[in-house]
């Protein structure tokens, strides 16, 4: 059974379980990756129910039994993350530049489709960082780019951001000043760092909202914080691509100044005009921001 299909099911029957069950298949809905990665002994006491009850679930839900749903979720977010184009084209002797591209392309679909799959994450995302007092936005190494220009695009929106990476400070000792009131936001492609889950750990301890920007739910980050949207970052060379986190922080940001409305609109017309001192910058002409 494939996931759209299992979400059909649920939905189809919510209205005809009994409470208990109900609460379950609502938590599979809704937690789809958590179950994916999590034992059944961890999902069962996080809902405070029996694990005979979740393989009982299971298998009104039309599986053999709990190890099957779970294996079915995870292949199904591994599915999301693994394009099957990916490894193909560099064996077939076609030109190299044209072949990167093609991968790149599908990074970018792959993201896309991840990032409308569940719209209202979007949606959580704004009302998150439009509420939260500032926005910590933490990378390493490589992870540090789009976190970088998370920071830039928080800043044009006049949003109060603070960029937290690694340099004369260690990034647990950059933290110290995050309350719950806050909102951490990490990148974190491969390889992960035992730091940054170390940093993220404490400070999700303290209460902030933390959002993770990843490649898989693997990623030891996803088991601190409340959000996730996973990119697509296969490349054959350097390491992980950036192209499909980069996009995916320009969707969320542009989606942000357009939530904020009146705000957003002053902020990014504030920026275009710092960008036309002629004091500073050549003239540039048919500038849109």
């Amino acid at each position: 059974m494939d996931v759209q299909r299992l979400e059909e099911r649920i939905r189809g029957k919510l209205n005809f379980f009994p409470n208990k069950t109900r609460r379950v298949a609502e938590y599979i809905l809704g937690n789809s990756s958590e179950i994916a990665f999590s034992s059944i002994s961890e999902t069962a006491q996080k809902l405070s129910v029996s694990r005979a009850q979740l393989v009982r679930v299971a298998r009104m839900l039309g599986f053999e039994g709990y190890a099957d749903l779970k294996n079915t979720l995870k292949k199904n977010l591994m599915d999301q993350m693994l394009p099957s184009s990916v490894n193909a084209g560099l064996e077939n002797g076609s030109d190299i530049a044209s072949e990167l591209c093609r991968l790149e392309q599908a990074n970018i679909s792959e993201t896309y489709r991840n990032l409308t799959l569940h719209n209202e994450l979007t949606s959580k995302f704004c009302k998150a960082v439009q509420s939260s007092n500032a926005i910590y936005c933490m990378g390493w190494g490589i992870s540090s780019m789009p976190a970088e220009w998370l920071y830039t695009r928080f800043s044009e929106l006049g949003l109060k951001s603070v960029l937290m990476r690694r340099g004369s400070l260690s990034l647990i000792e950059q933290s110290r000043g995050i309350t719950k009131n806050d909102m951490l936001i990490v990148c974190e492609l491969p390889s992960y760092v035992i730091e940054v889950a170390e940093a993220v750990k404490k400070i999700s301890e303290e209460g902030a909202f933390v959002a993770v920007i990843t490649d898989s739910p693997a990623a030891p980050v996803c088991s601190y914080s409340q959000l996730q949207f996973y990119v697509s970052d296969h490349s054959p060379m350097f390491g992980s691509s950036l192209i499909g986190s980069m996009f995916a922080v320009h969707v969320l940001t542009s989606t942000l100044a357009h939530d904020m409305g009146n705000a957003g609109r002053i902020a990014l017309e504030t920026q275009k005009e710092n960008l036309s001192d002629k004091r500073i910058y050549y003239p540039s002409y048919g500038l849109r921001y």
